[in-house]
């Protein structure tokens, strides 16, 4: 029989064993895996970067970091990680990098097709029509009428010219037959103050940024923008639901660099899957307004093949210069 001593002497050689070959497993992959984005933290982008890097750790047995890097909307973000090769690095990134800025900017710095490959995509986000409680409105249908009875006041606040939320505008305007001036703002919260104050009688902006301030009573949200109605927001009704056929919807999906290993990838958007697929992380999304997707890399791809048939034609006809 083995002494007490012999076995601890074992237990202590396994458990090394055990540790070296994390380390060598997680050298093999080149280091800690840094999950780039390309805002300021505290946003819903880093949030939600944040939530699923938090999981990844234990999922993958490897170090997960967080970067900021913050810049030209984001672009500056994908020119830095388009060239990070022989890297374990992602990047979580929206439409506005991936779909909008191609189009738009003539040197763009990136090729989404070409230089980068879709990970998975892991939540959707609604936008919505809110007005300031001076506007004499309480539904989507009314401020219509409204618009087209006082045409002086067809002013859309955006937080960003150029923004999704911009050409969310821009197609609610022509679904609805009305003029509209789109007044962009340098962020969110400029918008929501000229929004509160009256300086801005309609505002378009994503439902995680205004749903606090219509809990605090301070504007009033007329419609979502989603196919159904979100499920931070249940008692909201659609643009559909309010007689404008209009759906649209923004999300946040993981790229990976095109010279990173298909096996490395296809690794990286099943585990991100997984962790998508846990009701604490499904929790914390909720809790944090955002809404929780479970995708593979395939339905990934399909989705932003769709997402672009539905958006280029809408930014290329805005006429949209930066």
């Amino acid at each position: 029989m083995f002494s007490r001593r012999l076995i601890s002497r074992l237990a202590a050689a396994l458990a090394l064993g055990t540790v070296v070959l994390g380390v060598q497993a997680q050298a093999l992959e080149g280091g800690p895996l840094h999950i780039v984005v390309g805002y300021a933290a505290g946003g819903a982008t880093d949030r939600v970067a944040r939530i699923v890097g938090d999981k990844l750790q234990a999922k993958l047995g490897m170090t997960v970091v967080v970067e900021n890097k913050t810049g030209a909307g984001g672009r500056l973000a994908a020119q830095q990680v388009k060239a990070m090769t022989g890297q374990q690095v992602l990047m979580l990134a929206n439409p506005a990098v991936m779909v909008v800025a191609p189009i738009v900017f003539k040197d763009n710095g990136y090729d989404p097709d070409r230089d980068f490959v879709p990970v998975s995509y892991v939540n959707d986000y609604d936008f919505a029509v809110s007005v300031g409680s001076a506007v004499p409105v309480k539904q989507l249908s009314h401020l219509i009428a409204w618009l087209r009875a006082n045409p002086a006041q067809a002013n859309f606040g955006v937080p960003a010219t150029g923004s999704l939320p911009h050409f969310v505008a821009l197609m609610l305007a022509e679904k609805a037959g009305v003029k509209a001036q789109v007044v962009g703002y340098r962020g969110s919260a400029p918008l929501l103050t000229d929004l509160i104050a009256g300086q801005v009688p309609v505002s378009i902006d994503t439902l995680d940024t205004v749903l606090p301030h219509q809990a605090a009573g301070k504007i009033r949200i007329l419609a979502t923008s989603g196919a159904q109605r979100a499920p931070i927001s249940p008692d909201i009704p659609t643009f559909r639901e309010s007689g404008l056929p209009l759906a649209a919807t923004g999300w946040n999906a993981f790229f990976a660099p095109a010279a990173m290993p298909a096996a490395t990838v296809q690794r990286y958007a099943t585990a991100i899957a997984d962790v998508m697929k846990d009701p604490q992380t499904r929790q914390r999304f909720l809790a944090a307004q955002l809404t929780p997707v479970v995708s593979t890399q395939a339905q990934t791809i399909a989705m932003l093949q769709a997402y672009r048939a539905q958006w280029a034609p809408v930014v290329r006809k805005s006429g949209y210069q930066p």
